[in-house]
């Protein structure tokens, strides 16, 4: 259902992103008009958005008359003054760089009524790095989707109205979706800042060749009852945006060697375009990729791998968001299970572990180079600063 505050989005940015989130918004009756730059990325608007549709309709999110019904609300533009006027919502998803997105949001802060909200969908930059170029800042705020899900993340800048942050939950939830409002801003917002290191860990391991990408994610299947692996999951967010999220990180820190090693491996999927189900393959051939076969996961192979390998980083990196009051821990648990479909988020799982145990597989995963001796010092001084878990461990 439509809150009343808003009835016309513009979604600047006409790549997958932005036709997911309009077609999303125009399923919840809303009136939407995409714009971008390019005429041909424009003209491929309604094929983007029917492709969307038949996965949503194939996961029984909506049938095919919900989606033909909203396409009737969706218009594009090639001009952004037309494309902005009148709406009371902005959503950008241009491409993933500062300068670009500052241009952007410095020109929709001028085209704008000062009562328009404008947000970012930006996965990789922050708040603050775009939200100065506005005269109105206090209109502005991160409103990030994850595709396939229905978390979204909402992050307030530094003069962002309480009021602006109460109005997109209430637009979030009228998607159907699951608003979640970060304390203040961290890259990979709560959700990718757990997944990229559940992801780097499963690359490492086919990497240094401790295992096979299957045996990776038949692991993770088999413990987490999921439909796919890391190496599914990759397959399904594009090899290329794993890749380029791995370019932009800066040289000389702790991610240089861990980088090169990434860039390393994925470099010839680039190079052969295997971009992941869009391209028909990746680490899987598409459709009907292996994972989804009925034998694929029978051969009891290495439970304990996802274990001992994944989920000891994953907790680690979820213990880090609450050290840097990000969010709480059930929040991040939440997080967690609405933007994977899972039953069960990071700290549910050490609850199940035990403090003593996992304290344990983090020292081996250190020894092992796949956990960082930062990481464990903070879940350690987590561990010594929680009375909680100090009661667990007496």
């Amino acid at each position: 259902m439509k809150i009343e505050e808003i009835n016309k989005i513009c979604f600047v940015g006409a790549g997958t992103m932005g036709c997911f989130n309009a077609l999303t918004a125009a399923i919840a009756g809303y009136q939407v008009t995409i714009y971008d730059l390019s005429l041909k990325t424009l003209m491929d608007v309604d094929n983007r958005q029917k492709a969307i549709g038949a996965l949503l309709i194939n996961h029984g999110l909506a049938t095919p008359s919900i989606i033909d019904d909203a396409m009737t609300r969706v218009l594009v533009e090639k001009n952004l003054e037309k494309a902005v006027a009148e709406a009371e919502l902005i959503s950008e998803s241009v491409f993933e760089n500062v300068e670009i997105k500052r241009d952007v949001h410095r020109r929709l802060d001028e085209l704008c009524e000062k009562t328009t909200l404008i947000t970012t969908n930006t996965s990789n930059l922050l708040v603050s790095q775009i939200e100065d170029v506005l005269q109105h800042g206090e209109r502005f705020a991160a409103l990030h989707s994850h595709l396939g899900s229905p978390l979204v993340d909402i992050v307030a800048g530094p003069r962002t109205s309480a009021d602006v942050t109460r109005l997109l939950q209430r637009y979030v939830s009228s998607l159907g979706g699951v608003p979640l409002v970060l304390e203040k801003e961290n890259p990979g917002y709560v959700l990718n800042a757990m997944l990229g290191p559940l992801l780097t860990t499963a690359m490492q391991l086919v990497i240094a060749d401790i295992a096979s990408k299957e045996q990776v994610d038949r692991a993770w299947m088999l413990d987490r009852d999921a439909a796919m692996g890391p190496f599914g999951m990759m397959d399904l967010f594009g090899i290329n945006i794993i890749f380029d999220s791995w370019k932009r990180k800066p040289e000389n820190t702790d991610f240089n060697r861990q980088k090169i090693q990434v860039l390393s491996f994925l470099t010839p999927f680039i190079e052969r375009n295997e971009l992941g189900m869009k391209t028909g393959k990746g680490f899987y051939q598409y459709p009907n990729p292996d994972y989804q076969k009925s034998d694929f996961i029978l051969p009891a192979a290495a439970v304990e791998l996802s274990r001992q390998a994944l989920i000891t980083p994953l907790i680690a990196n979820a213990i880090a968001l609450v050290e840097k009051k990000i969010l709480a821990p059930a929040d991040i648990d939440r997080a967690w299970m609405a933007g994977t479909h899972l039953a069960q988020g990071p700290f549910s799982m050490l609850e199940d572990i035990g403090i003593a145990e996992y304290q344990v597989m983090l020292g081996e995963q250190c020894r092992a180079g796949l956990c960082s001796a930062e990481l464990a010092a903070t879940a350690e001084r987590y561990f010594r600063e929680s009375d909680l878990y100090q009661e667990q461990l007496l």
